[in-house]
């Protein structure tokens, strides 16, 4: 479990020095309006369903989506803290109408199925905050590991999987680190990873995701929220330092009027254009690194 600490650097997002009260209800309160987003002209008909995957710690309810035909990279998906919800389906269809195999998780699982936050959540509300980091404090590097084990066999044992490709994993805000260390326990399987807005990615604790780097073999985006930026504008030096020093393509950008949480269409600080360009750049990293 985590420990309170580690809350304040997972989640840029968590403390006061990241995002005022009334900021944070600001960038909730669209949660669970789902925003439509561009299909592409020559997208490929797909097939989805919800799916219950067995871990050693219980059932996980998730949801998986792929092209009609044929068999192709797999993609794993870290929600935010909101956890499973349509607006997450809607990404994981997106990125499949593109070609890709996408699982995207409840990581919650351990403690309830989806949904797991309210409808619109406010976390300006003390209840509501409280029970959403109770639920993020179930997590810890042990369980991203045991839950990273199960989904990366779950994808593998399924019938559009070409498992003969690298598989690409993605997160959003405290989604990052679970990239990391996904990509640190499957070197040889994942060969790119993403991480929008992701919460924590260096901290000053041992298990620091940044740490994991020397271990990977993935292709990283790491798309950075301005604000986050400005919280912590050591971070990107640190990871591109330390992808340099491992000798990992890595792509480390601050996306400039991008607040936390801009990526996820039913976030009320979505920023449409940076949104877009994030998933562009996702996009040409999928295209170059899981060939």
């Amino acid at each position: 479990m985590c420990e309170k600490d580690d809350f304040d650097e997972m989640y840029a997002i968590s403390s006061a020095r990241d995002l005022s009260r009334r900021q944070f209800g600001a960038l909730t309160i669209g949660v669970g309006l789902t925003a439509m987003l561009p299909r592409l002209a020559d997208a490929a008909d797909t097939q989805e369903s919800e799916v219950e995957i067995k871990t050693p710690d219980g059932t996980c309810d998730a949801y998986i989506v792929h092209p009609a035909k044929g068999r192709h990279p797999a993609v794993l998906i870290w929600p935010d803290i909101f956890g499973l919800r349509p607006t997450f389906r809607q990404m994981g269809k997106r990125l499949a109408e593109s070609g890709y195999t996408v699982l995207v998780i409840n990581p919650f699982y351990r403690t309830k199925k989806a949904p797991t936050a309210p409808e619109h959540p406010d976390f300006g509300d003390q209840a509501t905050r409280q029970a959403l980091f109770a639920l993020a404090g179930t997590l810890s590097p042990a369980t991203a590991l045991t839950d990273a084990t199960a989904f990366v066999a779950y994808l593998d044992s399924q019938p559009s999987v070409d498992t003969k490709k690298k598989m690409g994993t993605t997160g959003y805000c405290m989604g990052g680190p679970f990239v990391f260390r996904t990509a640190a326990a499957f070197p040889d399987r994942v060969g790119a990873a993403a991480t929008f807005h992701g919460g924590g990615l260096v901290t000053d604790k041992p298990e620091s995701p940044h740490l994991l780097i020397p271990k990977m073999k993935a292709h990283f985006l790491v798309a950075i929220a301005e604000n986050d930026d400005a919280s912590q504008p050591d971070a990107k030096n640190i990871l591109k330092d330390a992808f340099a020093k491992a000798k990992l393509p890595a792509e480390v950008e601050v996306y400039a009027g991008a607040k936390h949480g801009w990526c996820p269409p039913d976030s009320q600080v979505y920023n449409a254009e940076q949104a877009e360009k994030a998933w562009g750049r996702m996009m040409v990293l999928f295209k170059s690194a899981l060939a």
